[in-house]
């Protein structure tokens, strides 16, 4: 019987595309960050810059230039994925740079999918606009169902379709032009997460029960 508390179970549940990259990566991207630490660039900067620039993709994609939007979100996507090695490899992660980057990259992902409610409003296509709100009611509730858990003492980083993923989708389908096969995608699979979150908490309380 596993009576580890819940707070302290390590099962890691399904791994991400977000774990995969994070371990194939962490060596160049943690020699990159010792350099910017060591030139007084400082993490928090690094994250205020990404958002600047994931929030300016949106005005060539309200303008239909999805190809120009998705260039510069994956320009903005290199200063979010180095911002916490910088942290780490300085001073080290305070608790305001970590809410700092965590809440831009949810207003980053919101941004960019409001431009693009924006752009099928006016273009006329209603149904877009709803797969639109679906997939950011499901961004939404993937952030906040792992922020809930870890304020019950459970990680919960699993899922199929966490922010990385759903960033590559995303850019996948502003460069390909299939808007609403990658809207349809996002609109499912980030309430499949959801799902997959809420049961890894339930399963990791009747393993505390048992």
């Amino acid at each position: 019987m596993d009576k580890t508390p819940l707070h302290q179970q390590s099962d890691p549940g399904p791994r991400s595309l977000t774990a995969w990259l994070r371990q194939v990566s962490e060596k160049p991207v943690y020699a990159v960050a010792r350099s910017l630490s060591r030139a007084g660039i400082s993490a928090n900067l690094l994250t205020i810059v990404g958002f600047v620039l994931a929030s300016a993709a949106v005005i060539p994609v309200v303008q239909g230039r999805f190809v120009v939007g998705a260039v510069i979100y994956c320009f903005a996507a290199l200063f979010d994925g180095i911002d916490g090695a910088v942290a780490r490899a300085g001073a080290g992660e305070s608790r305001f740079g970590a809410l700092l980057d965590s809440t831009l990259d949810r207003y980053s992902e919101g941004i960019l999918l409001t431009g693009l409610g924006y752009y099928f409003a006016r273009s006329g296509q209603p149904a877009a606009v709803v797969l639109v709100f679906v997939t950011l009611l499901g961004s939404v509730m993937v952030s906040y169902v792992r922020a809930r858990s870890e304020g019950l003492g459970l990680d919960n980083k699993v899922g199929i379709l966490t922010r990385v993923e759903r960033s590559v989708v995303l850019v996948l389908a502003l460069l390909t032009g299939w808007l609403i096969w990658g809207l349809a995608i996002m609109a499912v699979l980030t309430h499949f997460t959801v799902f997959q979150r809420v049961w890894h908490v339930y399963s990791a309380g009747r393993r505390e029960g048992r």
